[in-house]
């Protein structure tokens, strides 16, 4: 899919749950931004978010207009108007506007996306497992992640977390694809981006211990067999030593 270029307008709300910690310092134990808002001409898409900790509590919906939760338990005793959401990418889309005409349709500059795949739980075959591909330092904030398997695009099981704000003003962003673990199969996480010259594909497999070969369990039981002796040996010498009769002869004087 080709990505066309877009200049990107975001808005963050920053509350932080700090703790004194003596004279002027302070330490923020918790950091939260409350309305995530990020509106592009790409598409034309926008995102609104609430994250704590840098986990996403909820998002919301834009064309559903619905909130949905990360955890859907929350939405038992906390709630979220939607309009208010909807409200404000209007707003941002209004602003860039007019930004695109100041600024002459001037492009976003573009960051190179860093990408890692890892298995979410260690990986035991025929078990049910998780894949995870991290894309980090994402701007802006367009991107498509998709999973081959052997090399063949993979659809089932596949889903991906809204694009997650930093404090460089950097966003990352995780795709997720269930498996199960086996040695004839290879996984490659594609990425798609404008920072990056072509598609990057982020390749992992299985790390399954090599089988012995018979000659190497040969070799390994003849040296465990060879210790075995030698143990046994040294230690029927020593059992020997123990019984012999201690010191040498004394010699008997005149009565």
């Amino acid at each position: 899919m080709t990505l066309h270029r877009a200049l990107i307008l975001g808005v963050l709300t920053l509350t932080t749950v700090t703790t004194p910690c003596g004279g002027e310092d302070i330490e923020a134990d918790h950091i939260a931004f409350y309305g995530v808002n990020v509106y592009q001409s790409h598409g034309p898409s926008g995102q609104y978010t609430h994250e704590f900790d840098g986990d996403e509590e909820f998002y919301v919906d834009l064309e559903k207009k619905e909130t949905v939760w990360h955890l859907p338990e929350f939405s038992k005793f906390l709630s979220f108007d939607p309009q208010g959401a909807l409200r404000n990418i209007a707003v941002l889309k209004y602003n860039l506007d007019i930004m695109i005409k100041r600024s002459n349709s001037t492009v976003a500059t573009n960051k190179v996306p860093e990408v890692t795949v890892f298995p979410k739980s260690p990986v035991m075959l025929g078990q049910p497992n998780t894949l995870i591909c991290l894309v980090d330092n994402i701007f802006p904030p367009v991107v498509n992640i998709t999973w081959l398997k052997n090399r063949h695009s993979v659809t089932e099981g596949v889903s991906e977390t809204s694009f997650l704000s930093k404090n460089d003003h950097s966003f990352l962003k995780m795709g997720y694809l269930t498996f199960l673990p086996s040695v004839d199969d290879i996984y490659d996480c594609k990425v798609e981006h404008w920072g990056l010259d072509e598609p990057l594909l982020k390749h992992w497999e299985p790390e399954i211990p090599a089988p012995m070969s018979e000659l190497t369990e040969t070799v390994v039981c003849a040296l465990g067999l060879a210790v075995g002796l030698a143990g046994i040996v040294v230690g029927t010498v020593f059992i020997i030593q123990g019984l012999r009769p201690g010191g040498a002869s004394r010699h008997q004087g005149p009565l």
